[in-house]
């Protein structure tokens, strides 16, 4: 039997919980088990993963799910992996909802990692009940339409960085979508923030002169690209925040991105920003993680 086989027939097999929190624990403990009896591989082998369970809320069936799962070897030799540890699903007409909630196991430093995963299970929870409360009421005024879809994707993943992406689509009359991201230093056992890649917040100043400078030259270049650079659309870009949403990619590039609607119409969507790292080269704290 192949490693994948085997993955795939032990979670298969585990015992499905009625409650998320029990799910999660299970989970996350079999996957440490499973990383403790790996031997070492090689650093090119990915392995797939498959969820711990699907809980079909909707039509009230439990059913194992196959995850989405990306497997890294870092420098340390410790496994890396996100998996994805729960889907609810909803399809009754027109209340559709899709959720998946990932984990990650292998980090070392498994206080940060519990961190994570805990707010993972959170937010998918929240949004979930949140979603439930909202078709009770939407029932009592005779029904309506009502979505949402939720899940992550794994933008980088190295030998020393992880950033994870998690993504939420609401959708009534329209859709709005929000993007969230988690980078980690594998190496070092450290969530990296944005202001922590630089000496001080003058990076703040040199990243808004680019981006502003940036819409003006993608306009100038493609009438049917538009953002909120004035006050015809919106009230318009006047700056980064200290918390926004950043990843790192897998060239070591810094990536600044905005919501739908953020910083531009909805027909552009998510919108994103890679930084030239000449522009910020000089207000770096080092070159480990942006080159």
């Amino acid at each position: 039997m192949s490693k994948m086989d085997k993955l795939k027939n032990d979670y298969e097999n585990i015992e499905i919980p009625e409650e998320l929190d029990r799910v999660v624990r299970a989970s996350i403990h079999e996957a440490k088990m499973k990383q403790r009896k790996k031997r070492p591989v090689s650093r090119n082998i990915i392995i797939g993963a498959v969820a711990a369970a699907a809980l079909f809320i909707g039509s009230i069936n439990v059913s194992p799910a196959f995850a989405k799962s990306m497997v890294n070897v870092p420098l340390l030799g410790s496994i890396v992996e996100v998996f994805t540890v729960q889907q609810l699903k909803v399809d009754e007409g027109t209340y559709q909802a899709d959720v998946y909630t990932p984990i990650i196991t292998g980090l070392e430093n498994e206080e940060l990692q519990a961190a994570l995963n805990e707010k993972y299970v959170k937010e998918n929870k929240e949004l979930f009940e949140q979603f439930e409360k909202e078709i009770a009421e939407l029932k009592e005024l005779g029904g309506g339409h009502l979505g949402v879809d939720a899940g992550y994707e794994v933008m980088t993943d190295n030998d020393r960085i992880l950033s994870i992406m998690r993504y939420q689509v609401n959708t009534v009359a329209s859709s709005s979508t929000t993007m969230r991201y988690d980078t980690i230093d594998k190496v070092d056992n450290v969530l990296i923030t944005l202001p922590s890649l630089f000496k001080d917040d003058s990076y703040i100043a040199a990243i808004n002169t680019y981006i502003a400078d940036e819409m003006e030259r993608q306009m100038a270049a493609d009438e049917m690209i538009s953002y909120f650079t004035d006050n015809e659309y919106g009230e318009g870009f006047t700056t980064i925040k200290p918390d926004q949403n950043f990843y790192i990619t897998n060239d070591q590039k810094l990536v600044i991105s905005f919501d739908k609607y953020e910083v531009a119409p909805g027909y552009m969507g998510v919108v994103t920003f890679e930084i030239p790292t000449e522009v910020v080269r000089d207000l770096l704290v080092s070159d480990v993680y942006i080159q």
